[in-house]
């Protein structure tokens, strides 16, 4: 390694956001004790605005060392499509008409199952949406489930332990039910292509496995909980009249087609202001867009591809030292303090590893995805949604550490015993 000075600047300044997210309560002890400076102690607090932020100074610094031009070309060079299709998927499928057609469909599905209807509902929304990610992407998985939590499970005082429960087995779900397909899961992604990996690939060497992980996971934690489960039970609150047919469908058509163009932000971000278009047109039928939560997820997105582009200097060498073994565990580690598809990417350069390899290397990588909410792509959507029915409006990362290990030792048995 022969890093420049830039790229060591860039390794401190990822180093420094990554303890950020873990203090973010800090800054928003701060707001209380220092009023005038509120704002942006606040605004600092927010685990979505951090990576975004330590961007800015990177590019401050190459600005001031490199110039201009190197500095432009180095933006120029990332690849923004991720956080712009998280944006974009992330407020249409969090629409009223979405949500009521994936809400009845749960609830349908649940009256044949041989539990009570609040365990059978838990359930589902943990292990039934997390694996319906690999056909609508994991964003797209991840907001659904988020937000039928905050209207369902959370709409009620629930015990702490419950929530972060709950949120470490999502999380960590939605990172590995994403791998029946090869399109689904950001980390899969990245390699699928170049390493010709189909969908039966993907169901025989990670789906069915992922899925025996899913549904114990989402098991052990409905059975953990069964006593305050009970208030899933009751129907969710009316929000307005029922939406008709014609406009669920309209929405549906809007999913489905922004999935079939996600590698392609000039055709699925046309078709999202298409969408908005519709969605004021029939404003009747919509609650309120979480444009601002989906913002503020693509900010901290577009933030980790700015900061993780420095980070291949030291990364892929350590990856690269080790064998097939050893990069499973160490693909899941890195995972907790990295994206996981800027993991798999870097393997994707990488000429003549053998198959054993690649598959180790994914197979961390989602892993690890629901350790720390910059592990995987979806998490900072997931947790915008649900932050405020935490303690202070925050959610600990330290706690969410805590709650995820169970779910990822259990992902790791299953992908390493199956």
């Amino acid at each position: 390694m022969n890093p420049s000075l830039i790229q060591i600047i860039g390794a401190v300044l990822f180093a420094l956001a990554v303890a950020h997210t873990f203090s973010t309560k800090f800054f928003e002890q701060l707001a209380h004790k220092q009023p005038r400076h509120a704002g942006m102690w606040h605004l600092l607090g927010e685990v979505e605005v951090v990576f975004g932020f330590w961007a800015m100074v990177l590019m401050l610094f190459m600005f001031a060392i490199n110039g201009k031009q190197d500095a432009t070309a180095y933006l120029d060079s990332r690849n923004f499509t991720e956080p712009l299709f998280v944006f974009a998927i992330m407020v249409v499928a969090g629409t009223k008409p979405i949500l009521q057609l994936a809400g009845s469909l749960i609830r349908f599905i649940a009256q044949y199952t041989p539990l009570p209807r609040g365990m059978a509902l838990y359930f589902l929304i943990l292990a039934a949406v997390p694996l319906l990610g690999s056909f609508i992407t994991e964003p797209a998985a991840m907001t659904l489930a988020a937000l039928m939590l905050r209207d369902t499970l959370f709409s009620r005082e629930v015990s702490t332990r419950l929530k972060y429960v709950t949120l470490g087995v999502l999380f960590v779900n939605v990172s590995i039910g994403g791998t029946l397909t090869p399109f689904a899961a950001p980390p899969v992604l990245m390699v699928a292509a170049k390493w010709n990996w189909d969908i039966w690939f993907m169901i025989a060497n990670f789906g069915w496995k992922a899925a025996v992980a899913v549904l114990i996971n989402a098991g052990c934690a409905m059975l953990l909980f069964r006593n305050q489960l009970g208030h899933l039970a009751a129907k969710p609150k009316s929000e307005g009249a029922t939406v008709p047919v014609a406009v669920i469908l309209v929405h549906l058509m809007f999913l489905v087609l922004v999935v079939v163009f996600a590698h392609h932000p000039a055709v699925f971000m046309g078709l999202f202001l298409f969408f908005l278009g519709f969605a004021t047109a029939y404003q009747r039928h919509q609650t309120p867009l979480i444009l601002r939560e989906a913002m503020l997820v693509a900010f901290f997105l577009a933030g980790l591809v700015v900061l993780g582009g420095m980070q291949q200097w030291w990364l892929e060498p350590v990856l690269m030292g080790m064998d097939a073994n050893a990069v499973f565990f160490g693909a899941t580690a890195l995972t907790a303090i990295t994206d996981n598809a800027a993991l798999t990417y870097l393997g994707s350069l990488v000429e003549g590893l053998s198959l054993e390899f690649k598959t180790a290397l994914v197979a961390g990588a989602v892993t690890g995805g629901g350790l720390t909410l910059i592990a995987n792509a979806p998490n900072p959507a997931g947790a915008a949604i649900l932050k405020e029915k935490f303690s202070d409006g925050a959610i600990q990362p330290l706690g969410l550490l805590i709650a995820a290990l169970p779910p990822t030792i259990v992902a790791v048995l299953a992908f390493k015993l199956l």
